[in-house]
C-alpha cells in the first residue's frame, strides 16, 4: 500500500489509475480473444 501512496504522490493519480486499469483489462482481452476464436470455430462447423 505504501508503494502505491508513493506512485501516486510521484507520477499522479490518473497515470496510476490508467495503469491499473490497463492491467486488469488485459486479462480480460485475452479472455475475449479465445471466445471470439471458439464462436468462429463454432459457425464453421454449423456452415459445413
Amino acid at each position: 500500500m505504501d508503494e502505491i501512496l508513493k506512485l501516486v504522490g510521484n507520477f499522479g493519480f490518473p497515470i496510476v489509475v490508467s495503469a491499473y486499469l490497463l492491467v486488469r483489462i488485459e486479462g480480460k482481452l485475452g479472455e475475449l480473444t479465445n471466445s471470439i476464436t471458439e464462436l468462429a470455430k463454432a459457425i464453421a462447423v454449423i456452415k459445413a
